[in-house]
């Protein structure tokens, strides 16, 4: 091969590769004392993650394949996503959801009925290079700047500890799923459980496996994952706010 057509190959080489930006999401199933649980990292330096809610049609999205779908057609697919948080009956977001850095929903700070208002509970929170769960009180004081944000409770938990009113105890046991972080942002980890757990058992998945000082639980009974590594999509009831990240398609 000649120089020129050697040059020229390897310009077409990286030229693909810059135009091909892939999310690097990796899904594990794993067990914890007995507790059987998938967990997905998420690299918010090197991965696109973001919020979904409304469809351009302006309906809800609902499924994952309705997200999916969408992206496609804008060149783009969805290589991981999670239902995000809790919705009232249409769907729309119990508390603070922030989109494209449009805020569609206040914080709420008080507590109230059910595990949303099950104090503290939380934000989790995606900027620029990193994601956090940040305690409610706290987010509505420093107000970071989000590009997308959801709020979600109970806080599973905080500055690596269990939330206090979690029973060991306790009876009530359901699939459930939510999202941890480290102090410095730089790793997400989203899990959800394969069998009924309790809040209690749930929590220490976190912190006692995952190692991570905060996480927030996002849903219980209609919790879902999507994950085309495990050759994972779970269908059931139409969701509300969903967690995704977002893949470019080979040009």
């Amino acid at each position: 091969m000649s120089k020129a057509r050697l040059a020229l190959a390897v310009w077409a080489c990286v030229t693909t590769l810059a135009t091909f930006v892939q999310a690097d999401v990796a899904c594990e199933n794993r067990s914890f004392e007995g507790l059987r649980y998938t967990a997905c990292s998420v690299d918010p330096r090197e991965d696109t993650l973001r919020l979904f809610l409304d469809a351009p049609s302006g309906e809800r999205f609902g499924q994952f394949t309705s997200i999916d779908r969408a992206l496609t057609q804008d060149g783009q697919k969805l290589t991981f996503a999670m239902n995000g948080g809790m919705y009232h009956d249409d769907r729309a977001p119990v508390g603070h959801y922030v989109e494209d850095g449009q805020e569609l929903m206040r914080v709420i700070p008080n507590a109230g009925p059910g595990n949303f208002g099950l104090l503290p509970n939380g934000v989790f929170c995606i900027r620029d290079g990193r994601a956090d769960v940040i305690e409610t009180l706290t987010y509505e004081a420093a107000r970071p700047e989000c590009t997308h944000a959801t709020q979600s409770g109970p806080m599973l938990v905080v500055d690596g500890e269990l939330h206090p009113r979690f029973l060991p105890d306790s009876t009530s046991r359901y699939i459930r799923n939510g999202v941890g972080t480290s102090a410095d942002g730089t790793r997400v980890v989203f899990a959800i459980s394969d069998q009924p757990v309790t809040f209690h058992e749930f929590g220490r998945i976190f912190r006692d496996d995952l190692k991570l000082p905060q996480a927030l639980f996002l849903d219980g009974n209609v919790s879902r994952l999507y994950a085309p590594q495990l050759k994972r999509s779970d269908f059931g009831r139409w969701l509300g706010p969903i967690i995704g990240v977002v893949e470019d398609l080979p040009q």
